[in-house]
């Protein structure tokens, strides 16, 4: 992964870019953007998720000192180092360096960015439901629960009359009454496991010919699929335009790897069906594949008949519901993947920052170095250290590192 990077002239890149967020000679030590970015990076990889623990490997994991750039006599950075360059550069900078990878993968035809998929996940926010206070009074639920017990007649109610009454309770938590004191952008929301908890929103979207993610968007985890589609979408069409014309201006005379016309088909599941969604897309000039929600009756279409003619309308360009059933299919094992080696082997599925500002610049990174992954699998036929441990290819990898530590 050092020598891809350095070959592709990415610590040039970075400090050209943050080189504005560095004074000249004022200040302490500062850590430089190729380390900041290569360890951010690198915990993709390893399931770190705290600043804390990149800052333990790399004053503990020779390769890890190797990959970055850090000498045997150099002192590693700390982990409020680390913090304090990532709060120093800002979303726009960490927005390029994602696609300056996605140029990376379209130099090496790992990018079409024709045909997408989209989804959602959820991940836990860095803030506890305990701490939860109202809106209108700032009060803790705690203190709400007394209020009412007192209203009731309990004059000094005990921890289990607080629990009983809690649990009579027909809606308890709602965020347009309650919010964090500790993460304002952290919302009241169902996990995966069943768990009720304060948590963020994450979509990508992810190229069906390569499984590269175009996109990602951090966004409210109250926000419905239907909501938040169209950001991820445009972003997605920004990132391709954006191959586009750099394919146009470096290699003018070769065959394009990008799809010139940019997105053409969107994939997603069932919940982000609606005929409004649908008649958007439509708009767009984009094909989209979303499985219809069943419907208890018949679903009333007064004054809705362009969303009528976009939901029943047939897919266009000759592709069928057995096409169809296939691209969605497609969608579940590669958007899926990227939420799995990024949020679970990652070590992102609990966030230990706060804000969607800080949240999205270790997204940016962390989902940059997926994309990475992918040119090490097309290259060794493995994208992780562990995976490439236990191929046919572990042994030689093993004596090549033993030979550039010698």
């Amino acid at each position: 992964m050092n020598e891809l990077l350095e070959a592709e002239g990415f610590d040039e890149f970075v400090e050209s870019r943050c080189g504005k967020f560095y004074a000249a000679k004022y200040g302490r030590p500062s850590l430089t953007p190729g380390i900041y970015f290569s360890s951010a990076a690198d915990r993709v990889f390893r399931g770190i998720g705290a600043e804390r623990g990149i800052a333990w490997r790399l004053a503990d994991s020779l390769a890890l000192r190797r990959f970055v750039g850090i000498a045997l006599d150099e002192y590693t950075p700390d982990h409020s180092t680390i913090s304090r360059t990532r709060r120093l550069i800002d979303v726009d900078t960490h927005r390029e360096v994602f696609a300056w990878v996605l140029g990376v993968l379209a130099d090496r035809g790992l990018l079409k960015g024709q045909r997408i998929a989209i989804d959602a996940t959820t991940l836990e926010a860095n803030a506890a439901m305990r701490s939860i206070v109202r809106r209108d009074t700032g009060e803790s639920y705690e203190e709400f629960l007394r209020g009412l017990a007192k209203a009731s007649g309990i004059t000094t109610p005990t921890r289990e009359d607080l629990a009983r009454l809690d649990r009579k309770r027909k809606k308890r938590t709602s965020n347009k009454e309650w919010k964090s004191p500790a993460d304002g952008d952290a919302r009241i929301a169902k996990m995966k496991d069943g768990r009720t908890h304060l948590a963020h929103k994450a979509e990508h979207a992810v190229d069906l010919d390569t499984g590269a993610v175009l996109a990602v968007t951090l966004q409210g985890a109250d926000q419905g699929d239907t909501t938040t589609l169209d950001e991820t979408l445009g972003e997605a069409g920004l990132a391709v335009a954006e191959q586009v014309g750099r394919e146009a201006e470096l290699r003018p005379d070769e065959a394009p790897q990008v799809n010139v016309a940019g997105i053409e088909e969107t994939v997603t599941d069932k919940g982000y069906h609606s005929g409004a969604v649908v008649k958007r897309m439509k708009a767009y000039g984009v094909r989209s594949y979303i499985p219809e929600k069943k419907q208890k009756g018949q679903r009333n279409w007064v004054g809705k008949a362009e969303e009528q003619q976009a939901v029943y309308a047939k897919p266009g360009g000759g592709y069928g519901a057995s096409t169809a059933r296939v691209y969605c299919g497609g969608r579940g094992e590669l958007v899926e993947r990227s939420f799995a080696h990024c949020y679970e082997t990652g070590g992102m599925r609990r966030c230990h920052l706060r804000g969607h500002e800080n949240i999205l610049k270790r997204q940016l990174v962390h989902v940059g170095a997926f994309n990475l992954s992918l040119i090490l699998r097309k290259l060794l036929g493995a994208g992780t250290p562990r995976e490439l441990k236990e191929s046919r290819w572990g042994g030689v990898w093993a004596i090549f590192a033993l030979s550039a530590v010698a």
